[in-house]
């Protein structure tokens, strides 16, 4: 399924409202991402998140795609908001 902009503002905005219910800030936030097997994407997803970010990644079975895993400290829900918004630009790239 493809997201209209509209779609994504409201997914966003719910995210943001749970983030703001369920966490204190600062909180150490864990990412997850699946991605193609390549390694300019892995890149971009590499380069979302600050140096002293926690990133383990994991190929398939199948050698066709990549799992991320990024622990990071974060101060606000917009923060993690940002890195999610940032992340829809990568092509293939699906959030857990």
């Amino acid at each position: 399924m493809r997201y209209n902009t509209s779609m994504k503002e409201d997914f966003f905005k719910s995210l943001q409202q749970k983030l703001n219910e369920q966490c204190e800030w600062p909180h150490v936030y864990m990412y997850k991402f699946i991605i193609p097997a390549d390694n300019h994407k892995l890149a971009l997803v590499e380069a979302l998140f600050g140096a002293e970010a926690e990133i383990t990644t994991r190929q398939s079975s199948t050698n066709k795609f990549i799992s991320i895993t990024a622990k990071e400290m974060v101060f606000s829900s917009d923060e993690v908001i940002a890195v999610y918004m940032k992340a829809t630009e990568i092509e293939g790239i699906m959030s857990l």
